[in-house]
């Protein structure tokens, strides 16, 4: 079955909270750029866990969708790990790079996905 790009977001979004990673956000990007859909942004702690959750997420997503990424850019000594699955680009970053390249004030007029992560199936359902 066919998978959305929103759903493709929702997917990376959720496996990258299973790792811990912090301050996930999700661009929708489809009125901006003609290049993806949607940018997941995530930070993580270190360089550590920042090559943590890209192995998580490439393995997860290759195994469970049969998806690889287009051009991986694992430049962890920089900070900073793209993912790019063409609808929907993963980046990783350390929390120094994240600052240092902002991409969400590059993309301020992008509108965010509202994420429901780290939330049992329960608190899920009593949110809505």
């Amino acid at each position: 079955m066919a998978q959305s790009s929103e759903e493709l977001a929702r997917e990376i979004a959720g496996l990258v909270d299973e790792k811990l990673a912090e301050n996930i956000v999700a661009l929708d990007m489809g009125e901006l750029v003609t290049y993806t859909d949607y940018l997941v942004i995530c930070t993580a702690r270190n360089e550590r866990q920042a090559e943590a959750i890209a192995d998580e997420v490439h393995l997860r997503l290759k195994h469970d969708r049969s998806l690889l990424p287009i051009n991986p850019d694992r430049s962890g000594d920089v900070g900073w790990t793209v993912l790019d699955y063409l609808d929907c680009v993963l980046h990783v970053f350390t929390e120094e790079a994240r600052e240092r390249y902002d991409l969400e004030d590059l993309w301020h007029e992008a509108p965010k996905l509202e994420l429901e992560l780290g939330q049992t199936p329960s608190e899920s359902a009593s949110a809505a």
